[in-house]
């Protein structure tokens, strides 16, 4: 059974910094795609950034050049670092993967960026 577990998350001043991580388990093959998504209250869920095998990266436009992400496929994990945050980045964060056909989501972490 996949999983996946996301750490990193919490409280943090405009400005400041944080990294996101993701570590799949359960999972025998290498995995395709690997991103982070989030969702603020009262809005879609929308792409944050992700990576795929061979290490393309996509940015949402809002988080280009404040965030980067990363992933060590030997330990199928990607982290999300975030830096200069501002109180727009204030969401609930999930983990997505595409594995073959299927897609798995974590439980989410919130981000909150105080002003």
């Amino acid at each position: 059974q996949v999983q996946l577990a996301e750490s990193g998350g919490g409280l943090v001043q405009a400005g400041g910094s944080l990294r996101l991580s993701c570590a799949a388990s359960g999972i025998s093959r290498s995995i395709n795609v690997m991103g982070w998504y989030r969702q603020a209250p009262g809005k879609q869920r929308e792409l944050v950034a992700d990576i795929t095998r061979i290490g393309a990266r996509n940015y949402a436009d809002s988080v280009k050049g404040r965030f980067t992400i990363s992933r060590d496929s030997a330990k199928n994990t990607v982290y999300l670092q975030m830096n200069s945050l501002k109180p727009e980045d204030t969401a609930v964060y999930y983990c997505r993967i595409v594995h073959g056909l299927d897609v798995y989501w974590g439980q989410g972490t919130q981000v909150t960026v105080s002003s």
